[in-house]
């Protein structure tokens, strides 16, 4: 699973999230709400969270199953951390490999002829920085 920060980083650069059942996510909320919320994992899942469409966008709804008093959240407040098939499939025809070297994973990618590999311990970052990459270079 790739980094908060790295999620963080990827949302900021354009990355849009419609969420799905199994997508998992963090809370991204104000700062008077305690950090543990933040901290936890949540997943989209009709029995527990789902995703709502409503008039101002999509919301996050809680059934009742967490341990704090939530109901919903806006997309906004949440953050998304896309697993390893999600990143790659969001890489698209820039995928080229995903090889093991020593203790990391390389991705590699070719965008407009020029390729570019990007190494970590955990693939979904390794897969996670070349999106980052995608992504900086279509703007």
């Amino acid at each position: 699973m790739i980094t908060r920060e790295l999620a963080v980083t990827l949302r900021e650069a354009g990355l849009v999230w419609h969420p799905a059942e199994g997508d998992r996510f963090q809370l991204d909320l104000p700062d008077e709400v305690e950090l543990e919320a933040e901290a936890e994992i949540f997943t989209v899942s009709e029995m527990t969270i789902e995703a709502r469409q409503t008039p101002s966008g999509t919301d996050l709804a809680f059934n009742g199953t967490t341990e704090w008093a939530l109901d919903a959240v806006t997309l906004a407040d949440a953050v998304w951390l896309p697993r390893e098939d999600q990143l790659r499939e969001l890489l698209r025809g820039t995928f080229r490999s995903l090889t093991r070297v020593d203790d990391t994973f390389r991705v590699e990618i070719e965008i407009a002829d020029e390729s570019l590999s990007f190494e970590h311990p955990d693939p979904s970052e390794a897969y996670g920085r070349a999106l980052q990459e995608l992504i900086s270079r279509s703007h």
